[in-house]
């Protein structure tokens, strides 16, 4: 199912680690010290986060963005 989501990672310099983002997935983002880590992490809270809305009885987010994952630089 969260393949089905977009991911954006990108570097914060205010924080000084790369972030990962599922932007269809409300305040859903996780970090790291690689993209690849960021990207890891966001992944075990994307299944978290659709864990609890279906435990919850809410309606899913539908994807709003298809983009291929990559890293912004």
């Amino acid at each position: 199912m969260i393949e089905n989501y977009a991911i954006i990672a990108f570097w914060s310099p205010d924080d000084g680690v790369w972030v990962a983002d599922a932007p269809d997935l409300k305040s859903c983002s996780a970090f790291g010290a690689s993209p690849e880590e960021a990207v890891a992490e966001l992944r075990i809270a994307m299944e978290a986060w659709l864990d609890v809305a279906k435990e919850k009885g809410m309606k899913l987010p539908a994807p709003q963005f298809n983009a291929p994952l990559q890293a912004a630089e």
